[in-house]
């Protein structure tokens, strides 16, 4: 049996995580540069600004400033402060993570046609989620000269509850979709023609959108609460924030093209 403690399994965890953390920055940074052209349409005046899209777009660049700042801490740079810099992408990271479930909150509340109630409840949870968010860096580094940053220690406590709130939050918009989206298909009005569209569009990505993110967070949960050793108990919190951050933001631009070309509907 693997004995996750010892220095050289922990080296050898260390290197799977650099390789990791490359290829999840590779994909996020296409993704982003894919997607570029639904930024231009605000740019460019194609699309109306309106005051949800903030959260799209801070959603977007803290993931991406947070994944630039992982992969400089794996640069072998003399002087390097790796406390400091462990902060910084750890905060946007985390804050990221808080944006995704807002994003698809927002979402949800354009499903439940802006009912008070939902918002309301929405709310508190989202309100719930960064009272943990905001609880600063979970993970101590140090410069190894030669290698560059590694992981000291990684604090177990609240790292976990944020992952749990967020597959506790994705669980309840999903079920919140899955109920609402039921009762548009069982409605006589269910013919309408925008309504039908929306409820096509939910039912043929909306959907898998909410699960991939269930999902992630409960991957990234299971190994912060096995807590194997300082690296794995940290290793999917990337990609699991990666997978989140991308399906929420592919479900806001799904959504918004949707609202622009039929805007009575939200």
């Amino acid at each position: 049996m693997t004995d996750w403690k010892l220095p050289a399994e922990i080296q050898k965890d260390t290197e799977a995580f650099v390789k990791l953390m490359h290829s999840v920055a590779s994909i996020y940074m296409y993704e982003w540069f894919i997607s570029l052209d639904f930024e231009w349409d605000f740019l460019s005046g194609k699309k109306r600004f309106r005051w949800p899209m903030i959260f799209y777009f801070l959603n977007r660049y803290f993931l991406l400033l947070s994944l630039i700042g992982i992969i400089i801490s794996f640069d072998k740079i003399e002087g390097l402060n790796c406390q400091a810099l462990f902060t910084f992408f750890q905060l946007t990271g985390n804050a990221a993570i808080g944006l995704v479930s807002i994003n698809l909150s927002i979402r949800t509340m354009a499903i439940w046609a802006h009912n008070r109630y939902i918002i309301g409840g929405l709310v508190l949870i989202i309100l719930g989620h960064w009272s943990l968010i905001l609880q600063g860096v979970q993970v101590t580094t140090t410069l190894v000269p030669g290698v560059g940053c590694q992981i000291v220690q990684s604090h177990s406590k609240i790292l976990p509850a944020i992952f749990i709130y967020s597959m506790c939050f994705d669980f309840i918009v999903l079920s919140l979709n899955t109920y609402k989206l039921i009762g548009i298909t069982s409605s006589p009005s269910r013919n309408l023609r925008g309504r039908g569209r929306l409820t096509h569009m939910i039912f043929t990505d909306g959907l898998v959108f909410f699960i991939l993110a269930f999902l992630s967070n409960f991957v990234a949960t299971v190994f912060l609460l096995l807590n194997l050793n300082q690296v794995m108990g940290v290793i999917f919190n990337v990609p699991a924030a990666v997978i989140s951050t991308i399906v929420a933001c592919r479900a806001v631009r799904r959504l918004t093209n949707f609202t622009f070309n039929r805007p009575e509907i939200i």
